[in-house]
């Protein structure tokens, strides 16, 4: 590992189980992995894709919040949702979290680790200066 890197946990257990980091600091840029709604405090998960994409959203934001970002430094998004028809209905709480952001994003319709996951969302922020 080198002095411009840094790796960042939730304490999921996926991040144990699989090997990764909920996020990397490398330099500036801050690069959350693909985030689902679980609430990793009790490893629950909502039946709900707009509680999801909520939940998705504050767990990316104490992400960024450790590496010294916040949802206003995110430049790049992607959203993945198993039913592209889920995705609509969740765009307020998008819009609400990226307002100032207004970052470049993708959504793709794929399956997702879990049955009960209903999105995935990564992002890429850069931090302020």
């Amino acid at each position: 590992m080198t002095n411009n890197r840094q790796n960042i946990t939730s304490g999921s257990q996926f991040e144990e189980k699989i090997g990764y980091s909920r996020a990397v600091i490398c330099g500036d840029w801050v690069f959350v992995s693909g985030t689902t709604g679980y609430d990793y405090s009790n490893m629950s998960i909502s039946d709900d894709v707009v509680a999801q994409t909520y939940q998705c959203i504050q767990n990316i934001e104490s992400a960024l919040k450790q590496a010294g970002a916040s949802l206003d430094d995110v430049v790049r998004v992607n959203y993945i949702y198993p039913n592209k028809a889920d995705f609509e209905p969740c765009w307020p709480v998008l819009r609400k979290a990226f307002a100032q952001a207004k970052p470049a994003a993708t959504m793709i319709e794929a399956g997702l680790l879990d049955e009960k996951m209903k999105v995935e969302i990564e992002v890429t922020a850069r931090q302020p200066v």
